[in-house]
């Protein structure tokens, strides 16, 4: 289960993104694009905490990258989330029901 709610953002893609020693303005907006991306995409009625799941995921994933880009720094979770609000789109539903959608006035 967990390994689906992060499988837009894994080890794998930040390997493959370099993005561990990039400025954090840099990885925040890439990850806006991509978070932005899987919300807007997957955002249908009944899936908001499956998109919570997924935004928390990919910010402790940013948290773990950030703590391991020194030996002595430590990123505070309490800057982290100040991070996380600044870069991260929150949890939205984009698509409406399909009976509000389907609807035919004639």
């Amino acid at each position: 289960m967990k390994r689906q709610a992060a499988a837009g953002v894994d080890g794998e893609t930040w390997r493959h993104y370099g993005g561990m020693h990039d400025p954090v303005p840099e990885v925040g907006e890439w990850l806006k694009s991509v978070v932005g991306g899987h919300i807007r995409y997957f955002g249908v009625p009944g899936n908001r905490y499956a998109l919570a799941h997924f935004r928390l995921t990919v910010s402790r994933l940013w948290h773990h990258v950030l703590q391991r880009r020194s030996q002595k720094g430590r990123v505070p979770w309490e800057r982290m989330q100040r991070l996380i609000r600044k870069w991260l789109p929150p949890a939205h539903i984009y698509h409406p029901y399909p009976s509000r959608r389907l609807r035919v006035t004639t």
